[in-house]
């Protein structure tokens, strides 16, 4: 068992030495360094100690007050993933406030040895003395802690998966995360239920519950590192992350209301003959703030043109233009000697499996069936 923790822990630390690697680290970068960095020493600490877990009952419930750091980390990646979220900010900071209250608490109640009798994970106390209120309800706010976190988690990881069809021209899969944190929530929830459970009835051990949170925090890391390796919005650079920082410009008077019809026409052609000429959209790291600078207006304007006139989000305008560009060109005889991959590369499109996706669900048809039909007729 200890061996396992002590691979979960290298892994957390391997994993965090490639990520310090990556540049330019966005926001999600520096919090999941810190992520990686409280699996990889809570793994490695608990493994330290097992063999005299739970005798020393301070060490123990400092190590249980671990767990409210999971929770906030899992908050803030997501929260960061989505798409507007650019620095920490200081209200950030609130998620913390439950695990350092805790630690303060333990800290202060070591100073008195005649109080702190009572506080034993196991509440297994010497002389039978009741564990105290304050440390109790510690305990309660740290078993609510993680299934409240995963719960809002999932809720901020589904603003975050539709934020980015209105930002990147690029499909950004992030499916992964969300199976993670529902397979982790259900998991966690359970044990929990398992010592709150060992709490009140005292059935199974403490050993057993805190084995098993661990355990589950070392499969996290795991495979949090595993789909890292595989996702490239996580460990390497990925035109999201690459996005050219557009450099601060005075703000377009009532940048944040809506435009008028006069103007939003006007607005609109401006935008239309842009497309038509520049083809912006064959530049495959194409994102809205990076269109809007090129074009000279407002995200917000661009935004609302993209979804109020054209009805559709940034992800579907763009690789529309795209589609149609890989039309003329399968049908250009300048393009006789490409394959359909490299047509898609040639029209902004970066990988097989968006450009095949996005082409069937805008034509009903696949590339190849497409080409064929054209030859056939």
């Amino acid at each position: 068992m200890t061996y396992l923790f002590f691979i979960a822990s290298f892994n957390a630390f391997f994993f965090l030495a490639l990520l310090l690697q990556k540049k330019p680290k966005l926001l999600h970068d520096r919090i999941l360094i810190f992520w990686l960095l409280y699996l990889g020493l809570s793994t490695a600490t608990y493994a330290l100690t097992i063999d005299f877990f739970p005798e020393n009952s301070l060490l123990a419930s400092g190590i249980i007050a671990l767990f409210l750091l999971h929770g906030p980390f899992l908050y803030l990646y997501v929260s960061s993933l989505t798409l507007d979220r650019k620095d920490f900010k200081t209200k950030d900071l609130l998620h913390f406030i439950a695990f350092i209250a805790f630690i303060l608490y333990l800290f202060i109640a070591s100073q008195f040895p005649s109080y702190s009798e009572g506080i034993r994970v196991d509440h297994v106390s010497e002389g039978g003395a009741e564990p105290p209120l304050l440390f109790s309800l510690f305990l309660i706010i740290t078993a609510l802690s993680g299934p409240i976190y995963f719960l809002l988690a999932y809720k901020k990881f589904q603003v975050s998966k539709k934020s980015s069809f209105n930002f990147s021209s690029q499909e950004v899969n992030l499916d992964w995360l969300g199976k993670l944190i529902s397979i982790f929530g259900i998991v966690w929830t359970i044990l929990i239920l398992i010592a709150v459970i060992h709490h009140v009835f005292h059935l199974f051990s403490m050993a057993f519950c805190t084995d098993g949170l661990f355990l589950s925090l070392s499969a996290f890391i795991i495979l949090i590192g595993y789909f890292g390796f595989k996702q490239k919005e996580v460990f390497i650079n990925h035109s999201i992350e690459n996005e050219k920082q557009i450099p601060n410009k005075p703000e377009i008077k009532y940048a944040a209301s809506k435009l008028e019809d006069t103007e939003l026409q006007k607005c609109c052609d401006k935008v239309s003959q842009y497309m038509k000429i520049e083809k912006p959209y064959l530049d495959s790291d194409l994102t809205l703030p990076k269109l809007a600078d090129d074009l000279d207006v407002s995200t917000h304007h661009l935004s609302q043109i993209i979804n109020e006139v054209h009805g559709k989000n940034f992800f579907n305008f763009i690789n529309e233009f795209r589609v149609n560009e890989v039309k003329i060109k399968i049908q250009d005889p300048t393009f006789n000697n490409y394959s359909l991959l490299g047509i898609a590369f040639e029209s902004g499109f970066n990988s097989k499996s968006a450009f095949n996706r996005v082409f069937k669900n805008l034509t009903g048809t696949t590339p190849s069936q497409f080409r064929d039909s054209l030859s056939s007729s």
